[in-house]
């Protein structure tokens, strides 16, 4: 769905399936906010449990609309394999490999959209958010993994696999750390929170979390500082890479690394050189949604 199509029809209703929890809303014809709940996603309960808590997640809301006719839309911290139709690369891991689609179409009775949180963070900011009058905008997410999404003209960018924004798993370094996904040296390998805080652990033998570690490099803690510059180092040099290729209007920030200020400033005057060009003026932003922007980008990309 667009979002600049100025009267939306009907009401909007989006689901975002998170690691903890499981979340629901309501949009009307304006996007504004109707109705929102929660329940614990619970996913060590195994996948059929997780399976149900959804389709109950969506009947209660269902019954908050009074029966009006309503858009449905999906949030996953995974996607659906264009090859087997299964979920996979799901930090919530006891949810891989299996028909996700499938089994929420049979337990809804109904069709909907479906799509990765990276592409629903996107979709929410470029609609309603940091990314509003930008004709293409790049949402980029930091948090447990790293991912991105594409936004061009009210659009997502899916691309022929689904797998147009998999910007955590751009290798960087082929000697890298070894990745999940098989690869080694992939983005998210040094950019992600635990990445920072692992590299944080083995080289004090402290875990503090990663605010501390931000404000002890803010201190002049020497492990911190150093961990923080190589960071924003790693980070330029990574965005730099996107930006030869997509050249968007904007970068939107999302995730818990969003919230590091250095990236603002230090960071996008690092990102700044190493863009292929005499001039880089692109605006590289904080996202206005938070955590609402998973269950708000599912509700617009509904159909």
């Amino acid at each position: 769905m667009a979002c600049d199509n100025p009267a939306l029809p009907r009401l909007h209703v989006g689901i975002d399936l998170g690691g903890t929890k499981i979340e629901g809303i309501v949009l009307d014809e304006q996007q504004r906010e109707c109705f929102r709940t929660r329940v614990d996603t619970r996913a060590g309960d195994g996948y059929a449990q997780v399976l149900q808590r959804i389709v109950g997640l969506y009947r209660g809301i269902a019954e908050e609309t009074g029966g009006r006719p309503h858009t449905l839309g999906i949030c996953t911290p995974g996607s659906i394999s264009t090859k087997t139709g299964l979920l996979k690369n799901c930090n919530a891991t006891q949810l891989n490999g299996h028909p996700l689609q499938a089994d929420l179409k049979a337990g809804f009775a109904r069709d909907f959209a479906l799509d990765n949180d990276a592409n629903c963070f996107a979709m929410a900011e470029a609609c309603g958010g940091a990314g509003v009058g930008f004709g293409s905008v790049l949402g980029l997410v930091m948090g447990t993994g790293v991912g991105a999404g594409i936004v061009i003209d009210g659009k997502l960018l899916g691309g022929r696999h689904g797998i147009a924004g998999e910007w955590g798993h751009m290798s960087v370094d082929p000697a890298g750390p070894a990745c999940y996904c098989g690869r080694r040296g992939c983005v998210e390998r040094y950019l992600s929170g635990q990445a920072l805080e692992s590299a944080y652990l083995r080289a004090t033998g402290d875990m503090p979390g990663l605010a501390a570690i931000v404000e002890r490099a803010r201190g002049g803690e020497g492990a911190a500082a150093e961990l923080l510059d190589r960071f924003l180092d790693d980070f330029a040099a990574a965005v730099a890479s996107v930006v030869a290729v997509l050249d968007p209007e904007v970068i939107v920030l999302g995730g818990g690394l969003a919230s590091i200020e250095e990236l603002y400033a230090d960071g996008a005057a690092r990102l700044s050189r190493l863009v292929f060009n005499d001039a880089f003026d692109t605006p590289l932003v904080r996202n206005r949604l938070g955590n609402a922007s998973g269950v708000i980008g599912a509700a617009l990309i509904g159909i």
